[in-house]
């Protein structure tokens, strides 16, 4: 199960709700071994694509030094999709690298926020998904 506070998850929704129509990227950092999302980074999608994401590789070295002196780990990676479910594609399959994290997928396909809006969190292990819940708390 994935348990972050109601400002993360209002604060991944508002940076997928930004940047649409692109696709929005970023990673949630916590203290390494806790699994616990602590710290925001929203990222530039340098693909800057509606129907595809991809971390600069040098903003990317850049995250993965800062957290190693800060002892923290990417505890939640999260992207949005524009136009289909918030569901792993073969793309995101593929990319998915870090057994440890949850993969965090919001779909802004209700550009009028009327429709069903989606906040799903999945474990991508050897190509592997598997959906967990996702659980809101205060901070």
């Amino acid at each position: 199960m994935l348990t972050l506070t109601q400002a993360l998850f209002d604060q991944i929704v508002a940076h997928a709700r930004a940047d649409h129509p692109d696709e929005a990227c970023g990673v949630v950092a916590g203290p390494e071994g806790s699994g616990r999302p602590e710290r925001f980074i929203p990222m530039l999608n340098a693909a800057r694509s509606p129907t595809f994401y991809e971390f600069d590789s040098a903003d990317l070295f850049k995250l993965y030094r800062e957290m190693d002196d800060r002892d923290e780990e990417p505890v939640i990676i999260y992207h949005s999709h524009t136009a289909t479910e918030a569901y792993p594609s073969r793309t995101d399959i593929s990319y998915a690298n870090e057994p440890g994290a949850h993969y965090v997928l919001v779909s802004t396909a209700d550009t009028d926020e009327a429709g069903p809006f989606q906040f799903r969190s999945f474990r991508i292990v050897d190509g592997e998904i598997t959906e967990e819940e996702v659980k809101v708390v205060e901070a």
